[in-house]
């Protein structure tokens, strides 16, 4: 197909046919069986020309360039029209460039619906665009790209103007969509002005964005807003230039202001909630010649309707409350920015002072409102500290875990609250939930409250994830070292109904041996499911944890191990799981990681669960879960009517017992010594808490004792004498208290002398709880069974104190 083109001259409209930047020229012009790249057509002339290709839209682009002299001669002021008609489907570039003095103004009024501008780069849904320069004497200043379908209605210039519209080649379009008329001069660079009808958002940017703001320049954007709506600023980016002289700043000028105009930095938050229309300036100032820096503005305008209730205020009263900040923010903050187009909420701390997110300090009194349609996309996330420093100020006070009323009686819903308990050495944390108890959330027990806590406790080399809990369980205190950070986290409204019930609360105890020791008091109807913190990626190396199960005097509760193993290979020192029962003379379980856990078994009073980590080779972590059960304690009548009847006949053994016993003393030496079981033997924290030196107390007394009346039920088993074992952990079996067991050492210690001075011993730490043992097979193993048995060890023992070097012991 051929085309022609014959531009008038009055228009003054040159034309201009060239291949796209990047295009091999496979396709050309052909003219008068002339063959050439590019064609330029001038006013008064007329040309005939065709493609050498079908498809020329995808090898040339044109320009259409109209110049308008409004200087020497009147402007053609009114529609602006496409001209010339008869051109070719290509992307083609309309220019209009417009020569203006600097005293008079130009307007570019464009029709309905508007332009919106966009960021330098960002195309158009419909790859329609407008671009708009300003022209002062040689300088040109870009005012900025802009869209079809906004809300832009005018933009009125100072002197010439250059503008541009683009069309892609399959564009309908047949008109400009605005028009030029003349103005007086407007006194600044450039007023921009937008109509702003309903609910609805803008975004706007200085001119030469992300360039600099011309300097010492003055430009204004006019927003014109129903009476009824409410608009809010928001800058989201900015930067300022070095200024010689004045001050960079916006002014804004609100009808009916007391204080038009008003001054604001560009650093400071802008206003929010204002009725009505306004006009916001940016002012330049004189830059500093060797470093001027850039003077830049990317800011949004909302405008919506006020709050059902505008007038409401809400009371945050924060004046009792300490280390304490409550943020109320849109749903996904910090992480998720919702986007410019997407409808706001505000939060305002006075009429004029409105913003997405608004902090509030303790100590301090607010009366808030909100400037948002929907209230259910707002949230509250707080964080208060407590900390410690002398224990003796703080241990005997007890501190409530619970969200105040200041924050529940907002209309918005809590997403969290943080507490960060600090405690310093040698100062633990006690967490306690006296009435709800605290339910561990694991797969076969999950949470299904309205709220649950996350614990971690540590320091920022070591993080202990203790794990999720929930109300309603059967954990009723958690003593933890270091640091502990507590988490409220909320999953729907019935928060609101269940915060007045919270009971949680914490206090500064003493050291404690463990990284985390639980106290359990089970539901006796219930299966409980524990498990080792930092699931499922493992207990860190060498860290001990233990449970303290409560058992009901009428019930026995069965204790079993979701796994068979640990699971584990230690690269250094070795993995314990310890059981323990509370009870006189009770046998301690010891499993080490390379052995099977214990089967399912009974326990008629209170134990502990003890488990201690060692440093495990790559790839395999100690994850461990266990669960308890309980039921009726079953009464033998049998067995009762036979301890009656049998009572005289128990009674005469007694009395030969003692008769053997004490007869048989006489004709013998004395026996090796055994630990006497009711003596204190409890290893004291500091040795100043001693009321009487050693060799005053019973802590080194052992009662000599036939050994034959001891053992020889297992003598007569094993047809053999006992010898102890060298290096086999044999664990403490005397009467406990409410302490764990303590997990075995990583070594043993080799002997020594006896010190010079047996008077005085050494000073006893508070973290030495080393034992001293002598030790005995069970039945059936041989002396010299070695590693074949070693699983068996764990069932047998007759322990004592272990640590012999300390006291001389040894010789």
């Amino acid at each position: 197909a051929s085309f022609t083109i014959s531009p008038r001259t009055v228009d003054n409209i040159t034309v201009t046919i060239k291949l796209r930047p990047g295009v091999s020229p496979s396709c050309q012009i052909r003219v008068k069986n002339v063959i050439r790249s590019e064609l330029k057509i001038k006013p008064g002339q007329n040309v005939t020309f065709t493609f050498t290709c079908s498809t020329p839209e995808k090898h040339f682009i044109m320009e259409i360039q109209k110049n308008i002299d409004c200087v020497s001669g009147p402007c053609p002021f009114g529609d602006v029209h496409l001209y010339p008609p008869g051109l070719p489907r290509l992307n083609r570039t309309f220019i209009w460039d417009v020569k203006a003095s600097t005293k008079a103004g130009l307007e570019l009024k464009f029709s309905t619906p508007g332009l919106r501008q966009i960021e330098p780069g960002e195309m158009c849904p419909d790859f329609v665009s407008y671009n708009i320069n300003s022209c002062i004497d040689m300088a040109t200043v870009n005012i900025g790209t802009f869209c079809r379908n906004g809300s832009v209605s005018r933009v009125k210039l100072l002197g010439g103007v250059v503008m541009s519209l683009h069309l892609p080649w399959d564009s309908p379009l047949t008109t400009s969509g605005f028009n030029i008329a003349n103005r007086a001069s407007i006194k600044r660079l450039c007023i921009i002005e937008s109509i702003l009808k309903g609910e609805s958002s803008i975004t706007l940017m200085s001119p030469n964005y992300p360039l600099g703001f011309p300097e010492d320049e003055l430009m204004t954007w006019q927003f014109v807003v129903p009476s009824n709506m409410r608009a809010s600023v928001f800058f989201h980016n900015y930067s300022l230039s070095n200024c010689e002289r004045k001050e960079e700043r916006v002014e804004y000028y609100i009808p009916g202001s007391l204080s038009n105009p008003e001054v604001f930095k560009l650093s400071d938050s802008q206003p929010a909630n204002i009725a009505g229309s306004f006009n916001l300036s940016l002012q330049g100032c004189d830059q500093d010649a060797q470093n001027p820096g850039i003077l830049r503005l990317l800011f949004q305008v909302v405008v919506q309707h006020p709050q059902i209730d505008e007038n409401v205020t809400h009371l945050v009263d924060l004046s009792k409350e300490w280390n304490m900040t409550v943020t109320i923010h849109f749903e996904g903050w910090p992480r998720h920015v919702p986007l410019m187009s997407e409808p706001i909420c505000l939060i305002c701390k006075d009429p004029r002072t409105c913003d997405r997110v608004l902090t509030l300090v303790s100590g301090t009194v607010y009366k808030i409102s909100f400037l948002c349609k929907d209230l259910s996309r707002l949230r509250i996330t707080a964080e208060k500290g407590i900390s410690c420093v002398d224990l003796r100020w703080c241990q005997r006070k007890i501190y409530s875990l619970s969200v105040p009323k200041a924050i529940t009686q907002l209309p918005i819903r809590l997403h969290k609250f943080i507490w960060k308990l600090l405690a310093p050495d040698l100062i633990n944390i006690e967490i306690t939930s006296p009435s709800l108890k605290l339910q561990q959330h694991v797969p076969e027990q999950r949470c299904n409250t309205s709220y649950s806590y996350s614990i971690a406790s540590g320091t920022p080399e070591t993080e202990l994830n203790v794990g999720v809990f929930c109300p309603g369980g059967s954990i009723e205190k958690i003593q933890m070292r270091n640091n502990i950070t507590i988490s409220l986290k909320t999953f729907s409204k019935g928060f609101l109904n269940e915060s007045n019930h919270q009971d949680l609360k914490m206090s500064f105890v003493p050291h404690i041996k463990d990284e985390c020791t639980f106290t359990v008091s089970p539901d006796p109807k219930a299966k409980v499911y524990l498990q080792t913190p930092n699931w499922p990626y493992g207990l860190p190396p060498y860290v001990s944890i233990s449970w303290y199960i409560l058992v009901p005097s009428k019930q026995v509760a069965r204790l079993g191990f979701s796994k068979d193993r640990m699971g584990i290979a230690c690269e250094t020192g070795r993995a314990y799981v310890n059981i323990k029962e509370e009870t006189l003379g009770a046998e301690e379980t010891v499993c080490r990681e390379d052995e099977f856990l214990p089967e399912p078994r009974n326990m008629y009073h209170n134990f502990w669960v003890n488990v201690s980590n060692c440093k495990p080779v790559d790839k395999t972590q100690l994850t461990l879960q266990f669960w308890v059960t309980f039921a009726d304690k079953q009464i033998d009548l049998g067995v009762i009517l036979a301890v009656v009847a049998g009572a005289g006949v128990l009674t005469a053994i007694g009395l030969t017992v003692c008769c053997v016993k004490k007869k048989k003393k006489k004709n013998q030496n004395p026996m090796v010594g055994v630990y006497n079981p009711n003596v204190n033997t409890q290893v004291p924290g500091k040795q100043g808490l001693f009321t009487k030196g050693r060799k005053n107390n019973e802590s080194h007394v052992y009662a000599v004792i036939d050994d034959a009346m001891v053992y020889g039920h297992l003598l007569k088993e094993s047809n053999g004498s006992v010898a102890p074992e060298v290096d086999v952990y044999q664990p403490f079996d005397g009467p406990i208290g409410s302490l764990p067991p303590s997990p075995p050492p990583l070594y043993f210690r080799k002997d020594v002398k006896r010190s010079s001075n047996a008077e005085e011993p050494p000073p006893l730490m508070d973290t030495d709880h080393d034992t001293y043992t002598f030790a005995h097979q069970k039945s059936g193993q041989s002396e010299d069974s070695g590693d074949t048995n070693e699983k068996n060890n764990r069932d047998m023992s007759v322990s004592l104190l272990e640590n012999k070097e300390q006291d001389g012991l040894v010789e």
